[in-house]
Parts: structure tokens; sequence; C-alpha cells
């Protein structure tokens, strides 16, 4: 499995329609072929994900101490 497909398998449900929207149109106005600009996007939802869960118990830890 490389980098591409790696970064794809965020793409679920909402986010994998999304994605097949705006790839087609992307790649064809951008240097990146169809899969690289749903791996990025995939990549970003992920990041997207990884921030909200580890942003929620900093915040609940915030609010505790005050």
């Amino acid at each position: 499995m490389d980098a591409t497909e790696l970064a794809q398998t965020g793409l679920v449900g909402w986010r994998e329609k999304v994605a097949a929207s705006v790839a087609g149109p992307l790649s064809e106005r951008t240097p990146l072929a169809d899969e690289q600009v749903r791996a990025v996007m995939g990549g970003v939802f992920f990041a997207l994900a990884v921030y909200y869960v580890v942003g929620t118990p900093r915040r609940a830890l915030t609010a505790a101490r005050a």
C-alpha cells in the first residue's frame, strides 16, 4: 500500500462523496491526478479528525482546572 492509497482510506461516507465530486474538476485545473487529489482530501479529513479528537480532552482538562 503506497501513501496515496493510505491517505484515501480516510474517505468514507459523505467525505468520499465530497472528494469524488471535487477530485475531477480539481485534477483538470492542477497537475495532480484524480487519485492524488482524493489522497490530499483524505489526509486533510484525517488531520481534522485527529485535531478534534485531541482537542476535546484538552478543552475538558482546561475547563476542569478552572
